[in-house]
Order: structure tokens, then C-alpha cells, then sequence
């Protein structure tokens, strides 16, 4: 398929810039593949599409303050860094985004605090915005660390277009983040709260969890014409045996199997053995989900609806569907949903 078949018109005032006042009480399209239905609920209203033994499949990364604002030795040039990965933690050496990059060469300094209390030095570039810093600090690598958490803000997505305020540093983050690592919020968990986990549990729901530490590679736009030549950037993902084995004994009962949006999907189909089975494992992936796909382990899935061209927005589709989809989001523009990070979801049955 070609980029241009993910293109269409979406009204700005269809971006959410902020997250319903309750999580499961943002608005819910679900999508039957097999009778061809669309229906409008609540978030909360996905306990009646579950029955007891089906398996929700969870992202429990956790999304760290990535975020800073420094300035530039000499000219006080103010400078946006955001944290993408640390490369060595010995040495302070991290993967970062500058912006304006323009400014930013090797072995400039930048200054970061109200004091100046933290230094980086630019010791390579790495792409046209990319560069690796080394963090001169003076202490331990925890004071380091609580340095960066105290300096850093929640990284919310420039489409938010928005100043970061309080609300965002709970509502940016999964209520079952546990493993911090990402860059960015696997949106679509941003819906379950503590209630609905609870009433799904007792109900006989089971749920399982994996980790995807989401970096910008989710969301770099897609530049290629051709989708067989768009290359994602690799993210650290882990899936343990106990959760192979709870979804692959909820498979072969011919349950629901349901991924809590694409990093979930992802992460499963990155893993599958020779009898379409999830294996266990430990390492990076960048997998790369578009139409057509032949999907091995989830039968279910719950994603929010995604912005024009998006490889969020391609990966819903080799699931649901390329035209269904593509007709269901005709649909919750005209129903005025709410779109990307903050905006409503979507159940795939």
C-alpha cells in the first residue's frame, strides 16, 4: 500500500489537547470485523465485550520527564533537548533530540537549571536533529538521575500544541506504568482506570503484560511513498514466559485475545514461533505493521484514532481492515471524536 492512502482531512478542533475529566469515560467506536457494525459507546462499556478467561494484553512501560530546556554557553540561546535513550550510564552519554538544531554543534556546551546546575557536552551528531550528549555532573549516578527527573517535563506530543501543566505528569501515564523507559504514552492504556481493571477482573478477565519502551520512532512521520521501504526505528520491548503462556492458553481456548493498542501488537508479533505461538524474549524490534498482514496472535485490539498518515494509523487498518477503517474514521469525524494521545478510543472485534 502507498503513503497517500493514509491521507485525510482531519479539523484541528478534533485534536484533544486535554484527556476526558474521567479515563474510561472517553467515548468508545467499536468495530465488528466480521458483521460489518459500528457502535458508540463508553470506554467503560468494554467489560460487555469480555468474558471470563479472555486476556487483556497490557504496555507497562513508563514514560520519564524527557523533556528539558537548556541554554547554549556564550550566546544563552534557549535549547530544547529531549532524552531519547541513555547510551552509557557510567559515562552520562544519552541519544538525544536538539531543537533548534541548526545552533547545535560538536563540542558546544548547554546549561540546564536555574543555577546551571547541570552541564552536556555535544560529542557527536548523529542525525540532522540527533546529537549525543555527555552529562557533566558532579555526584552520583542516582543524584544524576534524580537531576534529570527534577529538570525534565512530561514529553507530550507537539500535536498536543500546548505548555505542559500539572494534570499531564498522572493523565500522561498508564495507572499500571511500572518500568520506566518511554518517550511517549502507549495511548491507548491511557483509558483503563482502576475501577474498570477491577470489574474485568472480577468478572474472570485475565490480563497479561509486556513492555515496549516507546520512542520517537512510533511516531516519525513516514517519508516514503512506497511502506515496504519506511524503516522504524528499533525499541526495547520484553515479553515474559508467564505472559507467552497465559496468552498462548487463552489462544488455543479459542478466547479473546486483546492488544491495548499498536505497541502491544507490536511487541506480540515480534515474538512468534513456527506453531503461531508468543515466545518469551528480551531485546529490540522495529517491526513495521501495515496492510496487508497476516496477524498471529491477538483477535482483538483496542487503539485511539490516530492522526493522517500515521503508522499508528496503518497498523489499525492491517488489522481491522483497510476500507472499514477507513469508513470508521469518516464516521468519528462526522460523530466528532477525539483524536491522538488524549482523544477516545476504538474497540477491533
Amino acid at each position: 500500500m502507498k503513503l497517500s492512502h493514509f491521507e485525510f482531512e482531519l479539523p484541528e478542533e478534533l485534536l484533544a489537547k486535554y484527556p476526558t475529566e474521567h479515563r474510561d469515560e472517553s467515548r468508545l467506536m467499536v468495530l465488528n470485523r466480521k458483521e460489518g457494525t459500528i457502535e458508540h459507546k463508553l470506554f467503560k462499556d468494554i467489560i460487555n465485550y469480555f468474558d471470563e478467561g479472555d486476556v487483556i494484553t497490557l504496555n507497562n512501560t513508563k514514560v520519564f520527564p524527557a523533556r528539558m530546556f537548556g541554554n547554549k554557553e556564550k550566546t544563552g540561546a534557549r535549547i530544547e533537548v529531549f532524552l531519547l535513550r541513555e547510551l552509557n550510564a557510567e559515562n552520562r552519554l544519552w541519544d538525544v533530540l536538539v531543537d533548534p538544531a541548526r545552533k547545535i554543534r560538536i563540542g558546544n556546551k548547554l546549561f540546564f537549571g536555574e543555577d546551571d546546575s547541570l552541564v552536556a557536552e555535544v560529542i557527536d551528531n548523529t542525525t540532522s536533529r540527533g546529537r549525543t550528549l555527555r552529562f557533566l555532573f558532579d555526584g552520583s549516578y542516582e543524584a544524576f538521575r534524580a537531576k534529570l527527573l527534577e529538570l525534565g517535563q512530561t514529553p507530550l506530543p507537539k500535536a498536543i500544541n500546548r505548555e505542559v501543566e500539572d494534570i499531564d505528569k498522572e493523565r500522561y501515564q498508564t495507572i499500571y506504568a511500572k518500568h520506566e523507559g518511554a518517550v511517549a504514552a502507549p495511548s491507548a492504556g491511557l483509558h483503563f482506570s482502576k475501577h474498570l481493571i477491577k470489574r474485568l477482573e472480577i468478572k474472570g478477565v485475565e490480563f497479561a503484560e509486556t513492555t515496549l519502551h516507546v520512542g520517537l520512532g512510533t511516531f516519525s512521520p513516514v517519508e516514503v511513498e512506497d511502506l515496504s521501504k519506511h524503516k522504524m526505528d528499533s525499541e526495547q520491548i520484553a515479553i515474559s514466559d508467564a505472559t507467552a503462556s497465559k496468552i498462548n492458553k487463552a489462544k488455543a481456548e479459542k478466547r479473546r485475545v486483546c492488544s491495548v493498542g499498536t505497541t502491544v501488537m507490536r511487541t506480540v508479533e515480534s515474538s512468534v514461533s513456527s506453531k503461531q505461538e508468543l515466545n518469551g524474549f528480551e531485546g529490540w524490534t522495529n517491526k513495521f505493521i501495515f496492510p496487508p498482514y497476516e496477524f498471529s496472535i491477538a483477535n482483538c485490539m483496542i487503539t485511539n484514532l490516530h492522526t493522517p498518515k500515521s503508522t499508528l494509523l496503518m497498523q489499525a487498518a492491517a488489522f481491522g481492515g483497510y476500507d472499514f477503517i477507513m469508513e470508521a474514521y469518516k464516521v468519528a469525524i462526522k460523530e466528532k471524536y477525539r483524536f491522538s494521545t488524549y482523544g477516545d478510543a476504538m474497540l477491533i472485534i
